[in-house]
This record gives structure tokens, sequence and C-alpha cells, in this order.
């Protein structure tokens, strides 16, 4: 059963794995818009589609990972009104599964 998320001042990633593409054109309209979406906002790109290797579980094609200071901070930038519209086009273009991960305290 997942533990659910409770909001403090823990960093949070979130994790975008795309399982398959099917429009290269709505896919770069979401890139576009998702550049807009994320201006401004407080968010550290770790992981942009780098070489991986999966050891369990579906194949995937490509993993991005978004660091955000707090949960609150990464709920707010998926729902903002810039990055609804942005993930239309994402829907569109591929499939994805996308979850958001509450990290440790820095030490």
């Amino acid at each position: 059963m997942p533990r659910a998320i409770e909001e403090g001042s823990m960093p949070a990633y979130m994790v975008f794995m795309r399982e398959r593409m099917r429009d290269e054109k709505e896919y770069e309209i979401y890139k576009q818009k998702n550049r807009i979406a994320m201006q401004g906002r407080p968010i550290k790109k770790d992981v942009l589609y780098g070489k991986y290797q999966v050891l369990e579980g579906a194949e995937v094609q490509g993993v991005v990972i978004l660091e955000f200071p707090t949960v609150a901070d990464a709920k707010d930038y998926y729902d903002s009104p810039a990055y609804r519209e942005a993930r239309e086009h994402r829907f569109k273009a591929a499939d994805y599964r996308v979850l958001i991960v509450e990290g440790v305290q820095p030490t």
C-alpha cells in the first residue's frame, strides 16, 4: 500500500517515465509550453532523458527527474494553469507514468 506524502520542508522529486511515444509533433508543442510553465519556479533538472538501465519491471523509453524544494512546490507546478495547458499536449504525444516522491532532509 503506497504511503501518502505529508507536505513539509523535505525536497520532492517529480519522476516522469515515458512508456511510449505516439506523436512527435505534439511532444514538440509540449516541450515549448513546458519551458514557459517552468519559468520562475524553483525546479532543478536532475535527469533529462539520460542513459538508463531497467533492472526490474516494464521497459521505458526515457526518464526525467525534476527536483523541487517541497512537495507543495511540485504540486503547485503540476497543477499550475501553464503546466495544465502543456501537459494536455504530453497526453496526446505519449504514454507516461508520473509521480512525486518525497526526498530526505539534507544533512
